[in-house]
This record gives C-alpha cells, structure tokens and sequence, in this order.
C-alpha cells in the first residue's frame, strides 16, 4: 500500500513538473527558440520593415482591464478617410516587426489608416504571458473604443489577424461589438487553444493531450487567469455578428487546414473563405500576395465604404 501511495506521489509530482515546463515554454513571456528550425515554419513570410520605418508612426498607450499597460503604434492614411484597420500579430511577434507587410497593404493599396497593437506579454506591450487571443480579445475592445474616441461615431474599422492575431480577432467578434466595426479578417487562425496546443504536443513531443493539456491549463488559470478550455475561437464564431473572411494555406502543418473548414462551418453569419494553394503556415500572403489583395478588397469593400466606391478588377 505503501508502495502505491509513493507511486501515485511520484506521478503526480512529474505531472506537476511537466505542466510547469509546458507553461514555462508555451504560455511564460520568454523567448521562444523551440521554433527555430520549425519544420512547419520553414518559410519567411513577407516583410517590409525598412518601408515601416519610414513612415510616421505615433505611438499610442492604454491600460487594460487588469492594469498592464498596452502599446500600439498608428499610421495615419495618405487621405482623409474614415477606413481603419486594426492588425494583430502572432504568437511570440508584435505588430511593427509582423504585420508591416499587410500594414503596407492596408495604407498603400487600400487607404486605411492603421493600428498596429503589440498584444499583452509581447513587443512593447507589459505581461508577463502569452495569452493566445482570449484576454487579448478584450484588449482589442479597448483599441477599438480608443479608435472610436479618436475617430468619432464614423469610424470604420476592420479586425485582420494573422496566426494567433487571427484567433484574437475571431475571439473578438463573438463579443458585442460596436457598429463601426465593420469587419474581421482572419488568416491562419486555430479552432481554440485546447486543440492546437494538443496537435502541438502530439506534433512536437508525441505525447497525448491527456492529462498534460488540462493540467498545463490548471497551471494557466492559476499563474494568467484564463484556461484552454475557454480560449475557443470556434465557440466566438457561432456568435459572430460581423462578417467574416477566413484565410488559410491549403499546405499549412502548424496550424492544420482543417481547423479553418471547422471555423467556416460553426460560423453563422456571413463569411468567406479563401484557400491558397500550396502555401504553409501565415504564408498566403507571400504564396498570392495579388490575389491575395483583392480577395480583402473585395471583401472589405462590401461593408467598408467612402461616398463612391471604386470598382474592383480581379487580377
């Protein structure tokens, strides 16, 4: 009996152990170098940094609900206009080094003036963990109240997210939104956090989901307040009001194609999907970046629109 008691100790002291390394790896700010030489990473997706640093960014500051102090940094368009686009950035990213390139897009080709925020536990932005779209989906409400102060009762705004941006951005649009949101944009996103971390550590680690994943997040609500199993993009898009485009790489092992036909089934508004052939993880852009430009035009400019809209030619 004795023997069993020590047993079940020590297992559940290496569980314990082992939640603690995977929160300390996926959920802890630190630098991420478990994905460097990521297989599934193997391709740079577009970039236009020294365009970015030539612009006349201003940055901008708020305070989240809990009191860290959030950085972001606007761009104002070429034009007077009422169109904005809100760009949120990737796991482990932030929004000057990640999102340059469709921050380009959005100022240059389309005439948007631009929001690049740096979620919480990355870039500029305090907090010392990665929140992988679920609390930062009330930062995001905050932005856009600010944008809103800012802009006036006319502001159009679009969300456009990529990766784990493109989960916050879905996250977001299943909470009551104002009406100048106008609509989302959402590339590479997952289903939730429970379901790519678990594909994650069978990929990564070949290990289960059970009991590593309930117990890491039994760590999360702990140490950052939120769990796994609530952080679901899939359960935001049921109750989506906006409309909703949804890209993704139809070669994309990081975060599996069959996440987005998931996402595209539970969502219950209007919605599109666009699919690029071939491309990898946060790639579409640099596999399509022509059709890739029309699709959001097209897409944008159904709900977005000046006095007299231009018409739009596919490439």
């Amino acid at each position: 009996m004795i023997v069993v008691i020590i047993l079940i100790l020590l297992l559940l002291l290496g569980l314990a152990a082992a939640s603690q390394y995977f929160y300390t790896m996926a959920i802890a700010r630190r630098p991420k170098t478990f994905l460097a030489g990521n297989p599934d990473l193997k391709d740079t997706p577009a970039s236009d940094p020294v365009w970015l640093d030539a612009q006349p960014l201003q940055a901008w500051e708020l305070l989240s609900g809990d009191g860290l102090r959030l950085r972001g940094y606007y761009l104002p368009a070429l034009r007077d206009t009422s169109r904005i686009v809100l760009l949120a950035h990737g796991y482990s990213g932030s929004g000057k080094m990640h999102m340059n390139a469709l921050a380009k897009l959005y100022h240059e080709q389309l005439g948007y003036h631009v929001l690049l925020p740096d979620a919480r536990g990355h870039g500029d932005s305090e907090g010392a963990y990665i929140g992988f779209g679920w609390p930062d989906r009330r930062d995001v409400l905050l932005w856009i109240g600010e944008l809103i102060r800012r802009f006036g009762g006319e502001a159009q705004i679009v969300l456009h997210g990529v990766s784990m941006g493109g989960a916050t951005v879905l996250m977001t649009s299943g909470e009551p939104l104002p009406p100048q949101v106008k609509a989302v944009v959402s590339d590479c996103a997952y289903t939730s956090v429970k379901d790519v971390l678990s594909y994650q550590l069978r990929r990564m680690y070949k290990l289960p989901s059970f009991p590593f994943i309930g117990m890491t997040s039994l760590v999360t609500r702990l140490r950052s307040g939120y769990s796994f199993g609530e952080a679901s993009a899939l359960e935001a898009v049921r109750r989506a009001e906006k409309p909703i485009l949804f890209i993704h790489g139809s070669a994309d092992t990081f975060v599996p194609t069959s996440m987005v036909h998931r996402l595209m089934e539970a969502c219950r508004g209007y919605k599109e999907l666009f699919l690029v052939p071939g491309a990898g993880h946060g790639m579409a852009y640099t596999a399509a970046p022509e059709e890739y430009a029309w699709r959001v035009r097209q897409f944008t400019e159904r709900f977005v629109r000046e006095t007299a809209p231009q018409p739009v030619a596919q490439p």
